[in-house]
């Protein structure tokens, strides 16, 4: 195998190691959006930040390491952050038909 070839397999393991992270955070989401159960719990809260940032940095390893480019990395980012997003704007939602 070329020096090009381990690159280029290493980078797209690099990428599918960490779309497989971002999965298991969506996946998290995905559970609260679908039981809106837990109205802003702090613990909850506090495990999805850190995951999100466990993520983050992932990634910026990832890019510093040259193994994927920083618009790839930003790209898984911004996909959660806009789960994230709906998510609370589900529960801001559902509190207010409550009130």
């Amino acid at each position: 195998m070329s020096s090009s070839e381990l690159s280029v397999d290493l980078a797209a393991k690099a990428y599918n190691l960490l779309q497989e992270d971002a999965n298991k955070i969506a996946k998290l989401i995905e559970v609260q959006m679908d039981t809106l159960t837990n109205r802003r719990c702090p613990l909850y809260e506090e495990v999805l930040d850190t995951q999100m940032y466990g993520l983050s940095r992932e990634i910026d390893f990832a890019v510093r390491a040259g193994l994927i480019v920083e618009s790839d990395g930003k790209a898984i980012l911004a996909a959660l952050e806009r789960n994230l997003a709906k998510l609370y704007e589900a529960l801001n939602y559902k509190k207010e038909q409550q009130s």
